[in-house]
This record gives C-alpha cells, structure tokens and sequence, in this order.
C-alpha cells in the first residue's frame, strides 16, 4: 500500500473540537416542543439558525429593545398575517415597517378571505374566471373592487382637513376603521404601533390614490420626510434596539438605515430566501449590514434563517414570545 495516497484519503486529525456534539431530537417519552426547538442548537444547519434566532429575540425581550417588525406583503397574504397581528396585540412590536401591498391585502382580509390554491394552476384560465395567483393562494379580483369602494369612503375623512398626510396617519387612520381582531393595522392602531410604509404608492392602495387625485381632488398628497425623521429619531432615542426582519427588500432595510444613525442595531434576526451572490439588498446577509454600521458588531448579536417564512416564522414566536 502506498502510504502517501493512504494518508492523501484518511489525513486523520490531531486536534480536538470543544464545540457541542451534533445531536438530534430522540422522540421518546412522547414530545415536549421547548425541548424540540431546545435540539435544534445540535441540530447543524438551518435548524442551529432557528435555534440562534430564539436566543436572540429572548434577549432582546430581557434587554427591553425597542423592537422593529419588518415584513414583505406576501407576509400578509400568507397566515402569518395572523402571527404577526398576534405580537403587535401582545405589546411585543414598538415599530412595524411593511409595504403597501401588507395594508392592502390586511384591509381586504378583514371583510373577504383570500383562498388555498394551487401552484399548478392554469394561469389563463385563472385570468378569464377573474383569480389572481398568490403562489398557492387564490385571491378574486372582486376583493379590489370591495377595496376601492371602501379606501374612497376612508380617502374623504383622511384628507377632508388636511391635504398632505404620512403614511403612518395613513395606516393609523385605517386601521381604527376595521373590524377584525386578526386585522394588522387595527392591533397597531389599538395598540399605538406606528405602521411605516416607505413605498405607500406600490400597490392597490397607491393606485386608488392616484385615482382619487385625478378625479375627486388634485390636491392630496403623501409625504414621507417626516416618518423618516421620526423612524431616525426614535431610533436614537432608543436605549437598545432589536430587529426581526422577515422578508427582505425595503422594510429590512428601512430599518437598518435607520439604525445607522444611533451607531446601528443591537440585535438582528433576518429570516431570508434572499441569494447573497446577486449583491442585492434582499440577500444581504447581517454580517453585510454590519460593513456598513447598520447593525453592531458582536459576535452572538444576530443571525440569519435561511428559510422559507411560513415555516420557521411562527415556530419563532412561539418559542421566544408564547412558551412560558
């Protein structure tokens, strides 16, 4: 034998690791789901990711953070919507920030359900029968008519004494008008959550302003300086502040930027399916914000899930927020 190609295939090692054996759940005695999520720090892979999370967001809980929500609409048409209602009703969120499509598709959802579908669905046929596709999720197009209707009625109080309004009054306002406990803008209205929507204009709800400036009145307007000053300022004023970003895009990086300016956040949870190699914003690791100073430098300060939202999301706040 050739003990150059043996030691070439078994190189063998002579140090030893003082990092925990990796190590699985054994399902006896039955399931005991803290001690579930408690394996999956010996898990390795995504599972460890979830399981650094966790810690994470209990301690931000135990520093008393100021706590930024951030999240992308399909949040919303998904049933996290639920989840994420769930942790602003309990007092667990300071800042939301979402898009407009999240306001759109929450306001929708108290009065007319979104429907399961299908991922293989016949997409012209779908076009003909009036269904718009949502990945798995169906949702009618009559849910837009409904919410034209309802958003020019809200338009004629919101803009009746003054013209040019934030999106935060914007989400405020229409949240005291819904009549739903599952509703995201009536548990931030309810609550005093200030909902920021820095792109208020990219979705239905932007389209129905535009058509009720051409048509009822030229003058309304939204500006968004001021929420940003108040996003920032908060931010400063904060003793500490922690982030739970699921999704990507504008939301998370609203409220990183806003960080800077108080030297960066103090913890970080990023729950992505973002892809880093495009360089994009979206799949941005933490580690990337931290070149930036968005978020401080620590080695057990944040964490990204690379995972799909629906399924590690609510595991997530059930473990750091719900299980006692």
């Amino acid at each position: 034998m050739d003990d150059d190609s043996h030691e070439n295939v078994v190189p063998g090692s002579d140090e030893s690791l003082d990092t925990p054996d990796v190590h699985g759940y054994e399902f006896r005695d039955g399931v005991d789901f803290q001690e579930l999520l408690a394996s999956y720090a010996t898990t390795g892979f995504q599972a460890t990711a979830l399981a650094e999370a966790i810690d994470i967001a209990e301690r931000m809980q135990e520093a008393d953070a100021t706590t930024y929500l951030t999240c992308t609409s399909n949040i919303v048409s998904s049933g996290l919507r639920e989840v994420v209602a769930a942790l602003v009703r309990e007092g667990y969120v300071d800042v939301l920030i979402t898009t407009s499509g999240a306001l759109t598709e929450d306001v929708i959802k108290t009065q007319k359900p979104f429907k399961m579908g299908s991922w293989n669905a016949d997409e012209a046929a779908l076009r003909e029968q009036g269904i718009n596709r949502l990945g798995n999720i169906f949702v009618p197009s009559n849910r837009y008519v409904w919410l034209e209707e309802y958003l020019y009625d809200f338009f004629d109080d919101f803009f009746a004494e003054e013209k040019t309004r934030t999106p935060t009054a914007f989400a405020r306002e229409l949240g005291a008008t819904l009549d739903d406990e599952n509703s995201v803008l009536k548990q931030a209205s309810d609550n005093d959550v200030p909902v920021y929507c820095p792109a208020l204009t990219d979705a239905e709800v932007g389209n129905f302003l535009y058509y009720y400036r051409q048509s009822y009145d030229p003058d309304v307007d939204i500006a968004l300086l001021d929420d940003y000053e108040t996003l920032i300022e908060g931010g400063m004023d904060a003793d500490t502040t922690g982030l739970i970003a699921v999704g990507d895009g504008v939301p998370k990086h609203h409220a990183i930027m806003t960080n800077l300016f108080r030297g960066g956040a103090d913890y970080a949870v990023y729950i992505s399916t973002g892809m880093e190699g495009d360089g994009s914003l979206s799949g941005a690791p933490p580690t990337e914000a931290v070149s930036w100073g968005k978020i401080k430098a620590d080695e057990r300060n944040y964490t990204q899930i690379q995972a799909e939202a629906t399924l590690v999301f609510p595991l997530l706040v059930a473990s750091a927020f719900f299980e006692n």
